[in-house]
């Protein structure tokens, strides 16, 4: 197996979201301080011996949060079709930063996203 280097970096957004068809209080409209993990690899270092310049990724996740800091996340894509629960807002983060970070040697690895202290999801994709 290849060696494997990781980095991750975390940033945050605050937003509010409404669970449909949740039989529960969630169903109502509530708001979490949502926390992000990147998490971007490469089996390679470039020739400064560095995966990727943490601040690419730090501006990347900034880019894609200050999207959905202070929204409604029911009334923006992909959230007005999709139901935003922690899984498709972790998706929705892996696929977008991975159209910006990704390069031949690099890939975004995996997001994960913190409706709370105690409580996220995690997405990836499998790479063969």
């Amino acid at each position: 197996m290849p060696p494997r280097y990781t980095l991750k970096i975390v940033t945050d957004f605050a937003s509010a979201h409404t669970l449909r068809d949740y039989p529960g209080p969630c169903s109502q409209m509530h708001g979490h301080n949502w926390k992000v993990e990147v998490q971007v690899s490469a089996s390679q270092l470039d020739a400064a011996g560095m995966v990727m310049d943490f601040k690419l990724i730090k501006e990347a996740a900034r880019q894609l949060c200050a999207q959905l800091d202070h929204r409604y996340l029911n009334e923006i894509p992909p959230f007005d079709h999709i139901n935003p629960t922690a899984e498709n807002i972790a998706c929705h983060c892996y696929r977008e930063l991975s159209k910006t970070l990704n390069t031949t040697r690099v890939r975004v690895s995996g997001v994960t996203i913190w409706e709370t202290d105690r409580a996220c999801a995690s997405y990836s994709e499998d790479i063969e």
